[in-house]
Formats: structure tokens, C-alpha cells, sequence
């Protein structure tokens, strides 16, 4: 299969099973259009299951990760539209979060500048986010008359940071830097900016070198056990487990255990 998207940078790192997306309209501080929404949807469907890429991650050029929905491009051309032409819109918009979720390689966002409405709620998606320490990150939706849960968002984050956290970010919309962040659990790690651009491939790379199926099972129970009960939970993660005892990684897991050698998991 191959991915050759026209509406951001993609590159494949073969030796280490790593694809790298990078929005690239610096110039727009990496605004989206509605090709880059349609084609980053595309994108992370067909990364779910290309061979060669056991881990992905996302990061922005320029000064900023993304900052939302182009003003020209996005915002003006939906005043023209109706209220199914809009709805074709919000939905299209979710099914991004929808395919970085149901994606079964892990997503790690490296945050290397501002990150606002629309992009951090990819942020926010994605399953691990390095920031550069100028990451600061907001939620913008209700400082233009929105509402603040839009693509997930009101289910996304207050998983991350809690519920009061949550609600204080989405509806105040208010940015804050990337060492609140960090402090209130929405960003994994703070590094330097420089730093940021070998420390979040060298992470990426290091999930690349992970039991795939096991990862793939991990995200899918984080995806649906919010919204079951302990019981139901309990017996889902036994089944899952049940599957990965079958699968080979967890016999080359215990060789390499007897060998006294890393393990080399597909």
C-alpha cells in the first residue's frame, strides 16, 4: 500500500517501522483545510494497517503544531453552508479523532510550537504528546461561539486530566503553557526545543520495537473500557489477555527471557 498524501510531509523510516506525518503550512501555523482533514483521516486508516509501520508520529513545521481550522479556508466557506452541509462538516471532523483512535500503531504527538482548537484536540487524541517547552495549548472553541466539546473532545480530555481540569479548559478556552500542561498530566513530557525533535523519535521508535498485537489490544481496551463497568472490564481484559498468550510475541517474550537476550517482537 502506499501513502502519498498532497496535503502535508509523510515519511516512512524503514529500519525502525516509524511513520512520520508533519504538517507543513508553516506560513498558516499549520491551520487545516478541508483536504488536510480529509487526507489525515485517509492517512491514519491506512497506517492502522501498513506493512512496515509499527509506530507513527505526528509534529507540525514551523513555529506551531496546528492551530485549528484555517480562518480563510475552513471558517469563511462555512457560512455558506446549510445545516446538513455544516453537519457533513462537524462529522467529517470526527472521524479524524475517530481514525487516530481506532488506528492499533501508537500515535505519539511531538508538540513543537503552539497548539490551539482544533489541533489540540489531535493532540489530545493521539496516545502520547512531547512537547517542546514553547507548546503552549488551548482549546479555543468557546472564544469564537462554540461549543468546547467538539471532535471528542469532552471525552477525551477529562479522561487525561479529570473532569474539573476539563471543564475548565474547555470552557474558558484560555491557552496555557506547556509547564501546566505538563504539571496537570495533558503532556507525557517537556523538553527543550531543540531536544524535541530527537527525543520524540527516539520514544516513537522505541513503541516501534513493541509486541504490535499487544499495543494494538492495549489501545483498544483504553478506547472502550471508560464506558464499562468493573466487572464487564474484568472480563474483557481476560479474553484480551487470553488472545495475547496465543499470539507468538508473548512465547518470544519468555525465550528471550530463558536466553538472557531483548526480545524481538513482530
Amino acid at each position: 500500500m502506499s501513502i502519498t498524501p498532497a496535503s502535508f510531509r509523510y515519511q516512512l523510516d524503514t529500519e525502525h517501522a516509524v511513520a512520520t506525518i508533519t504538517l507543513d503550512r508553516p506560513d498558516r501555523l499549520n491551520a487545516l483545510t478541508f483536504e488536510v482533514y480529509r487526507e489525515l483521516a485517509a492517512t491514519f486508516r491506512a497506517l492502522d494497517r501498513e506493512p512496515g509501520v509499527r509506530a507513527i508520529m505526528i509534529t507540525g513545521a514551523g513555529r506551531a503544531f496546528c492551530t485549528g481550522g484555517d480562518v480563510k479556508d475552513i471558517i469563511g466557506p462555512l457560512f455558506e453552508c446549510d445545516h446538513a452541509g455544516l453537519l457533513d462538516f462537524t462529522r467529517m471532523t470526527c472521524e479524524l479523532v475517530l481514525a487516530i483512535r481506532a488506528c492499533r500503531r501508537p500515535v505519539v504527538a511531538a508538540l513543537n510550537g503552539t497548539v490551539a482548537g482544533a489541533g489540540a484536540v489531535i493532540a489530545t487524541a493521539c496516545d502520547i504528546r512531547i512537547a517542546a517547552e514553547s507548546a503552549k495549548i488551548a482549546f479555543l472553541f468557546t472564544k469564537v461561539g462554540l461549543s468546547g466539546a467538539d471532535m471528542g473532545s469532552a471525552w477525551l480530555l477529562p479522561r487525561i486530566v479529570g473532569l474539573a481540569k476539563a471543564t475548565e479548559l474547555l470552557m474558558t478556552g484560555a491557552f496555557i503553557d506547556a509547564a501546566e500542561a505538563h504539571r496537570i498530566g495533558l503532556y507525557n513530557q517537556v523538553v527543550a526545543h531543540d531536544a524535541l525533535p530527537l527525543v520524540a523519535r527516539e520514544f516513537t521508535a522505541n513503541l516501534a520495537t513493541g509486541p504490535s498485537f499487544a499495543l494494538g489490544i492495549t489501545k483498544d481496551a483504553l478506547n472502550r473500557e471508560a464506558s464499562q463497568d468493573l466487572v464487564s472490564a474484568l472480563e474483557a481484559e481476560a479474553q484480551a489477555q487470553a488472545l495475547c498468550m496465543l499470539d507468538p510475541n508473548y512465547r518470544e517474550a519468555y525465550e528471550a527471557f530463558i536466553a538472557k537476550r531483548p526480545p524481538r517482537f513482530d
